[in-house]
């Protein structure tokens, strides 16, 4: 099953449920698929298109959970951080930090950079690697880490 039914059979699932707040993050995440969808004509969007997106998705969610709780709004951070959690269903494991960390060591030994200004030059190879496996802020937090050192 591809992620656009998926999504459709859970809004179903949802529906039946009353479940308003899963509703409302699925609506969004369909919508989002509709709009991809619907640029180049094809009616359709592939599993990366749809993983790329949801990925997006979550990431604005995450920002704006970050900020909410920033400015003292954790009514409003709740809602996001509910919309996290539905989402973050739909999209592939991410992977543990050591094993990330041991994938950078690897990388930036094979690479042979030894300082932060290699950062760029270690960064695309990583990224490539581990592209939808981990988080783009661990990454860069362990490089800088590992090349800090």
């Amino acid at each position: 099953m591809n992620l656009t039914d998926q999504i459709n059979n859970d809004i179903k699932q949802a529906m039946l449920a009353k479940d308003k707040a899963k509703l409302e993050a699925l609506r969004a995440v369909k919508a989002a698929l509709l709009l991809e969808a619907s640029k180049d004509g094809s009616g359709t969007v592939s599993e990366e298109e749809g993983l790329a997106i949801l990925k997006r998705l979550v990431k604005q969610r995450k920002d704006a959970s970050t900020i909410y709780h920033e400015q003292n709004r954790p009514d409003l951070a709740k809602d996001e951080d509910f919309q996290i959690e539905v989402l973050s269903v739909y999209l592939p494991a991410q992977m543990p930090e050591d094993e990330v960390r041991k994938i950078i060591k690897a990388t930036i030994a094979q690479l042979g950079a030894t300082s932060a200004a290699d950062m760029g030059k270690v960064m695309g190879p990583i990224m490539g690697k581990l592209n939808g496996k981990a988080d783009g802020k661990l990454i860069s937090t362990i490089v800088k880490e590992e090349l800090g050192n």
